[in-house]
């Protein structure tokens, strides 16, 4: 007899909650219809990656930007409705941001 059969004896009457799995928890963060385009460009000599085109509130764009940052463990900042990122990092980004939920566009390259 497992765990789930004598809570079930001691508590008849209780309907157990769906508990979410990792892969079905939803994000905090308002996901759209249109594409993130995701491009490379160099600045300055350097390569950068741009992330632009969200049409949601600036605030969880700016949590987006800190997320992939933390997670990558780069530099980066968020100007002017784009997050940019140091570095060419577009596949893994492009992964990061698919596992959230959203769509994403390559442009350049």
């Amino acid at each position: 007899m497992d765990l789930q059969d004598q809570l079930k004896n001691l508590f008849p009457e209780h309907k157990p909650e769906k508990t979410e799995t990792p892969s079905e928890k939803k994000s905090d963060i308002w996901l759209q219809d249109d594409p993130i385009i995701c491009k490379y460009e160099k600045r300055k000599g350097k390569p950068i990656t741009i992330l632009e085109g969200y049409n949601g509130a600036e605030s969880d764009f700016k949590k987006l930007a800190k997320e992939l940052k933390t997670k990558l463990s780069v530099g980066g900042s968020f100007k002017n409705g784009q997050i940019i990122i140091q570095g060419d990092y577009r596949d893994k980004i492009m992964v990061l941001l698919k596992e959230k939920g959203f769509s994403v566009k390559r442009v350049g390259g």
